[in-house]
């Protein structure tokens, strides 16, 4: 799928069969411990109708040094034509974190998205899951070991 883009550095895809594409600062700061900043990436695209970037953290970072993406995923929409900026997030306590320009922060996965219509019934089809919220996958009650 060909995707316009206007961008300093066009994001790449590290390995073959990758997901995302690597994007990268425009612009070099310090991210304290706790801090956050929201962080050019130069890159601004057209996607078609019907599809959707989703910014995502890099793992490496995250493992690393604790630099996550408050927002995670970001959201671009189709209709969307500025910059994709990503709102970086410094978890480590005590260090901070030094982004400099051309530095991958974060990457870009394209998806397809079906539009839907909200159908308002009364009630809902049972499932096996129900109404089990948080943390409800993967406990088992009344088991001990």
């Amino acid at each position: 799928m060909d995707v316009p883009i206007i961008a300093s550095q066009v994001p790449v895809y590290a390995h073959p069969g990758d997901a995302g594409a690597d994007l990268v600062a425009t612009e070099a700061l310090r991210l304290e411990p706790g801090a956050r900043a929201l962080v050019g990436t130069g890159v601004r695209i057209a996607l078609p109708d019907g599809y959707v970037a989703f910014v995502v953290p890099r793992s490496g970072l995250a493992a690393k040094h604790g630099i996550t993406i408050v927002n995670a995923p970001g959201t671009v929409d189709a209709g969307y034509r500025g910059e994709i900026k990503v709102a970086l997030l410094n978890t480590d306590a005590r260090e901070p974190y030094d982004i400099s320009v051309g530095d991958r922060i974060a990457q870009m996965i394209v998806m397809p998205v079906p539009r839907v219509r909200f159908l308002p019934v009364d009630e809902l089809t049972d499932s096996t899951r129900g109404e089990g919220g948080f943390g409800s996958t993967g406990y088992q009650t009344g088991v001990t070991s």
